[in-house]
């Protein structure tokens, strides 16, 4: 995949899902983003992307700091090689089924949600998807994801070329059930994501989707452990009967929630003065802000030199370690691996001074103090260990490295 798309400058890949693979970003202003490039399989649904076409206005309305709002599209696959792809604010930390749980900031964490569920709501998205998977946790609060994209992608085409449209377990009774799925099988979802954030567990258990989804529809939810306080309304929430479970507004009234209140910044920081909460939440850079790169060139190179400076410790880690293997019978060899090692940093330094390559203070430090710590260390194992078990070690790294090699 080419590092340019359309006016996007994409840096790296972050995951991939049922309907796109998403990349970190920098839009024309060098704000970092949120790329999602569906899938091939999406792409050739002309019926599902003009159904996401004509949501992602309505889903462009969907705003607050808990919520990762669309903010552009291309959705045109009839130009040859043309890849669609949907623009978000970029939320970073990790996912509710990544993280620690029971969640110790459970009620953050349900005000948050329900705020989000509010929010998507009032502007007429249903969700359609909402797991833990798809809720963002940046400092202890959550930002809800890809609202909009499983509800407008719904069709038989796109289901039928492997998108999972829903998780059972977090789907709704009547969405099993093959009944219309509105914003009642959000709040189900809700109280499913919810319940598995307060226990641990899944809310249906765990095994074969087909079993989870026959629990759903047939069993009652698992809740012990879930605090007495948030119990009654997951359980309205989990309700079998859509219109028995409370709306996004009751929810926000049960738990005391504002919505038009600002969000506490989160315990232990500081929220910057400039961006408030909004930039807090995204680490968003913006042009003036020296703790990000300026521009996409600039942010090539600072991930060229982190990748630079692990090749210079890991390859004088693995050169002392064979010299010290070889020092005792064959010295001469010893010697030659050292000095090969120091020639060639040396010479990967003289480089540097000579383009003037940015980060060149930082990267001749790195490259001496390679070769000190190479030759150092060669010494020191040599001092402490055996021949025998340097050269177990030395054949051990070098297999090592010989896989890692392959596989990257």
């Amino acid at each position: 995949m080419s590092d340019q798309l359309g006016p996007y400058q994409l840096l790296s890949r972050l995951g991939s899902g049922g309907f796109g693979e998403v990349h970190l970003a920098l839009d024309p202003e060098g704000r970092t983003v949120a790329v999602k490039v569906l899938h091939p399989h999406v792409a050739a649904d002309a019926g599902a992307l003009a159904r996401l076409s004509r949501e992602v206005e309505t889903m462009r309305r969907v705003g607050g700091p808990h919520v990762a709002e669309v903010l552009d599209a291309s959705l045109d696959a009839s130009a040859d090689g043309a890849r669609p792809y949907l623009v978000t604010r970029y939320v970073q930390g990790r996912p509710l089924s990544a993280v620690p749980v029971p969640v110790a900031g459970l009620r953050e964490l349900a005000a948050g949600l329900a705020g989000a569920l509010l929010a998507i709501h009032e502007a007429g998205v249903v969700h359609r998807d909402l797991k833990p998977a798809n809720v963002m946790m940046a400092d202890g609060l959550p930002v809800v994801i890809d609202f909009g994209i499983a509800s407008a992608l719904d069709s038989l085409s796109v289901t039928a070329s492997g998108a999972v449209v829903g998780t059972p377990g977090y789907l709704a009774p009547e969405v099993l059930e093959g009944r219309g799925a509105g914003m009642e099988a959000d709040v189900f979802s809700f109280g499913a994501t919810l319940a598995y954030a307060a226990t641990g567990r899944q809310p249906y258990g765990q095994g074969p989707a087909s079993a989870v989804a026959y629990r759903v529809v047939h069993h009652e939810p698992d809740l012990a452990g879930v605090p007495g306080w948030l119990e009654p309304l997951l359980r309205d929430c989990l309700a079998t009967d859509p219109a028995a479970r409370p709306t996004a507004a009751r929810i926000c009234e049960r738990l005391g929630v504002d919505p038009g209140a600002p969000v506490p910044p989160p315990r232990g920081r500081v929220a910057r003065s400039r961006g408030g909460v909004h930039e807090l939440d995204t680490r968003q850079w913006r042009p003036g802000d020296r703790a990000r790169p300026g521009s996409p060139e600039e942010a090539r190179a600072r991930r060229r030199e982190k990748v630079r400076r692990r090749w210079v410790v890991g390859s004088g880690l693995f050169v002392s370690l064979l010299s010290a293997a070889a020092w005792e019978p064959l010295p001469e060899v010893a010697l030659f691996l050292l000095a090969g090692y120091a020639l060639a940093v040396v010479a990967d330094a003289g480089v540097a001074v000579f383009a003037r390559a940015p980060y060149l203070r930082t990267r001749v430090v790195v490259d001496l103090a390679g070769i000190a710590g190479a030759a150092g260390l060669c010494l020191g194992l040599n001092a402490a260990f055996s021949t025998f078990t340097l050269a177990l070690f030395a054949g051990t790294a070098l297999v090592a490295g010989i896989v890692f090699l392959l596989s990257a």
